[in-house]
């Protein structure tokens, strides 16, 4: 008996994207629980989500730029496809209330078009560490004026070495909020291979005497193009 092919799904008539949060004990949140966290909660919103083709269909959910697991997140996004047409604002409401406190929505807007990856060129990051600002600050003189830093880090493709210097386009550092504690203001373009704000940590400490302390807190307060002033723009401004 000849095989069947699989059953064809219709095509997507609204494309959705999606600013969200992650906040709280919540940063801990991997990538994969997110997902199944996200899946789970437009199937309680009863959003009428579009569906892949094939023998396993699942709901057409494009992600971008997942922050590491750990880190607190202001700016993380993703696109769904619908089935039907919605307004952005009811979807924004939907979601918020089906999702955990700690991943807090932002943002709903319609997809423009092109690929929302390619518009997340750079990312913000505050990093909150232990040290007086004057010994961070000459810590963050020394990486700046460094050509090349070269950090390790075990990846899915084994311990790898790169340069975390290159990828770095502005660090400054600013007061914490946080008694005894300095914060850095951090602009990382993204690239291949990727690095993590981790990774400039580890490279700030090879070059400097500041110690961070046992629990940095990094969040990522923007993400988007890159200008060029070294700002990053909002991935949903044209």
């Amino acid at each position: 008996m000849p095989r069947q092919d699989p059953p064809q799904q219709p095509p997507p008539v609204q494309r959705l994207r999606v600013r969200y949060a992650k906040r709280g004990r919540l940063r801990f949140t991997s990538h994969r629980d997110f997902s199944r966290a996200f899946e789970r909660a437009v199937f309680r919103a009863r959003i009428p989500m579009a569906y892949s083709s094939g023998f396993n269909p699942h709901p057409r959910i494009s992600y971008a730029g997942a922050a590491p697991t750990g880190s607190a997140s202001e700016a993380e996004y993703l696109e769904i496809a619908l089935a039907d047409v919605l307004v952005p604002a009811e979807v924004h409401a939907l979601l918020d209330e089906a999702l955990p406190e700690g991943l807090d929505v932002i943002a709903v807007v319609e997809s423009p078009g092109g690929s929302l990856a390619d518009r997340l060129e750079a990312s913000r990051w505050r990093i909150d560490i232990d040290g007086a600002p004057e010994v961070v600050e000459a810590a963050a003189a020394a990486f700046l004026a460094a050509d090349e830093i070269l950090v390790e880090r075990m990846t899915k493709k084994g311990l790898r070495e790169f340069d975390a210097r290159g990828a770095v386009v502005a660090l400054s550092v600013t007061t914490s909020g946080y008694d005894d504690r300095s914060a850095l203001d951090l602009v990382l373009r993204h690239g291949v291979p990727s690095v993590r704000p981790d990774d400039v940590l580890t490279a700030l400490v090879s070059v400097s005497d500041v110690e961070p302390g046992p629990a940095p807190l990094m969040t990522r307060l923007a993400q988007g193009p890159l200008s060029d002033d070294g700002t990053v723009g909002d991935p949903f401004e044209a």
